[in-house]
């Protein structure tokens, strides 16, 4: 078998699956208020072809899966999918990431079916804030959605917060408490100009530094630890006494391009090497030969850039690259 290794000598084993681009949340970094156009249903992946494609994927070492959107929950019988992709050979690694609001009523089947764990999507404790954030009031339902992925015996449970400057930066104490306090893992994510690298960005950037700064001003005594597992680019903290971690994931002010080993995978068929770039690859024409599929993977590999470049965007610098002009909804997040 031969391992997809890009130019610069990176192994590739995850693939990212995005099985809709339709959300039922409008998030302020993710999608305009008025929402996008989404897919129509006739042109997106059906499950036999996610798992033909998966099947591919697998015989070149890919052995680690993400289901995401839009909102993965939103497509009907999830859990028949996962359950395919957990019987195909070579993949031992099945995670979800959701906005948790249809997490309660189907966490139970998603384990039973084979997924492993769950990242779920909480940028604020303060349900009048997080109306403002997903434009929907929502907040209750997470919450009950974290407290069913526990009892379904999902570990770790990953909890995504996007730090937004002057909008959430104030509850970083808060989120590090329940941190400390719980037996979850919460990730603080630097906000990503995917599809809108607009003056908004820039004035809600906040590089994660701030988080160290605010854990040793409450006191916390903290420590790099061992990566949580299936946390890639995650840097990981553990506090002295606590019961949870935290972790930081800081594509712009601390690229994690050079151990990249990830592909994505969007809802409508196209194979993306990288998150930022515009180059993708429609996977539909090599549908049916798996020959055809094995060698798209392969190109995926040769067109892979370096790194995303996303720190010289946010400085205005010159990119050598294009940047995509489809939001994180429309690729998979």
């Amino acid at each position: 078998m031969e391992a997809l290794t890009d130019r610069f000598g990176r192994v590739h084993n995850y693939l990212r699956i995005s099985v809709t681009d339709r959300c039922n949340l409008r998030c302020v970094y993710c999608m305009p208020e008025e929402g996008v156009a989404f897919t129509e249903s006739s042109n997106l992946l059906t499950y036999d072809q996610i798992v033909e494609v998966v099947e591919a994927g697998a015989g070149l070492g890919i052995k680690k899966l993400r289901i995401t959107g839009g909102e993965p929950l939103v497509r009907p019988n999830l859990d028949r999918l996962i359950a395919r992709l957990a019987d195909i050979p070579g993949i031992d690694d099945i995670s979800l990431t959701t906005n948790g609001v249809f997490l309660a009523k189907q966490a139970d089947a998603l384990k039973a079916a084979g997924l492993n764990r769950v990242n779920i999507s909480l940028d604020t404790l303060d349900p009048a804030r997080f109306a403002f954030i997903a434009r929907r009031s929502e907040l209750r339902r997470v919450m009950e959605g974290i407290e069913a992925a526990a009892k379904a015996g999902f570990n770790p449970i990953k909890l995504n917060c996007v730090l937004l400057k002057g909008i959430n930066e104030d509850e970083i104490a808060a989120f590090l408490k329940m941190a400390y306090e719980q037996p979850l893992h919460v990730r603080f994510i630097e906000y990503m100009p995917i599809g809108h690298a607009d003056d908004n960005w820039r004035k809600m950037y906040l590089p994660l530094s701030r988080v160290l700064e605010i854990a040793e001003e409450q006191g916390y005594q903290v420590a790099r630890r061992d990566q949580v597992k299936g946390n890639g680019p995650s840097e990981d903290f553990e506090f002295a006494g606590g019961v949870g971690s935290f972790g930081l994931i800081h594509p712009i002010s601390d690229h994690f391009c050079k151990n990249c080993n990830r592909l994505r995978l969007t809802a409508d068929g196209n194979l993306k090497p990288c998150l930022y770039w515009v180059d993708e690859l429609n996977v539909k024409s090599a549908l049916g030969d798996s020959d055809a599929l094995r060698r798209m993977f392969a190109k995926a590999m040769d067109i892979k850039p370096e790194n995303h470049e996303m720190a010289a965007k946010l400085a205005d610098g010159a990119l050598s690259h294009v940047p995509t002009d489809r939001r994180m909804s429309q690729i998979g997040g």
